[in-house]
C-alpha cells in the first residue's frame, strides 16, 4: 500500500506538472491544517468532518474533493475495499474512533489510537486521492485534541519513506507496533 503514484488527476487548475501539482495540494493540505488549529477544543471527529478536511485541501484542485470514492481501484499491492463499501467503513471507523478516542488514557494508548487512526484512513482509502495527507491531518487533529503537537509520518523519497511504508504495510496485519514506534518517535506534548 502507499507505493503506487497515479497518474496526475484532471484538476481545475489544469497543472500538468507533477511538481507544480504537488506544490498546489501542499498548499491546500496547509489551509485544512490551519482549520484544524482553529477547531473548538470539544470538536466531535464525525465523518463529515474527515470529508470536510478533504475538501479544504482539494477542493481548489479536484470537482471530487470532500466526496467520498466512486470507482474501485489497487494501490499498488493493496486492494482497498470497494466504493460501495466507503460510506458505511467510514462511519463504522469513525464511531469506534471516538469510543477509542474516550478510552485514552496513557500516552501508549494515544500512540495506538493515532496509528489505528491513520492506518484504517489509508486502508479503506475513501477519496479519489489525498488520502494519505487526509489521514495525516485525521492524526494531527486527534493529537492536538489530546494536547500533543502535530507528528511528521510521511516522506516522499529516501530511507524515511521506505519505513513509512513498511509500517502501513504491517498494519494492514493488525499489527500496528512499526507505525506506533513512528508515532511515539515524534510524540509531544504542546508546550
Amino acid at each position: 500500500m502507499g507505493q503506487y503514484t497515479p497518474p496526475i488527476d484532471d484538476n481545475l487548475l489544469n497543472i500538468s506538472d507533477r511538481q507544480k501539482l504537488n506544490e498546489e495540494e501542499a498548499r491546500g493540505v496547509i489551509k485544512a491544517e490551519q482549520f484544524i488549529y482553529d477547531l473548538e477544543e470539544d470538536v466531535t471527529i464525525s465523518a463529515d468532518l474527515i470529508l470536510k478536511l478533504h475538501h479544504i485541501a482539494f477542493s481548489h484542485l479536484y470537482e471530487w474533493a470532500g466526496a467520498w470514492r466512486r470507482s474501485d481501484f489497487q494501490v499498488g499491492p493493496h486492494v482497498p475495499p470497494g466504493y460501495n463499501e466507503v460510506p458505511l467503513r467510514m462511519y463504522q471507523f469513525v464511531d469506534e474512533l471516538n469510543f477509542k478516542f474516550g478510552k485514552v488514557k496513557s500516552d501508549k494508548d494515544l500512540i495506538h489510537l493515532l496509528a489505528y487512526a491513520h492506518h484504517r484512513i489509508v486502508f479503506i482509502h475513501p477519496f479519489n486521492n489525498g488520502n494519505g495527507r487526509t489521514a495525516r491531518l485525521l492524526t494531527n487533529l486527534i493529537a492536538l485534541l489530546k494536547g500533543y503537537d502535530q507528528i511528521i509520518l510521511y516522506h516522499r523519497e529516501g530511507q524515511e519513506r521506505s519505513i513509512y511504508l513498511k509500517a502501513v504495510r504491517t498494519a494492514d496485519n493488525y499489527d500496528y507496533s512499526l507505525l506506533e514506534e513512528l508515532i511515539k518517535s515524534q510524540l509531544k506534548k504542546l508546550d
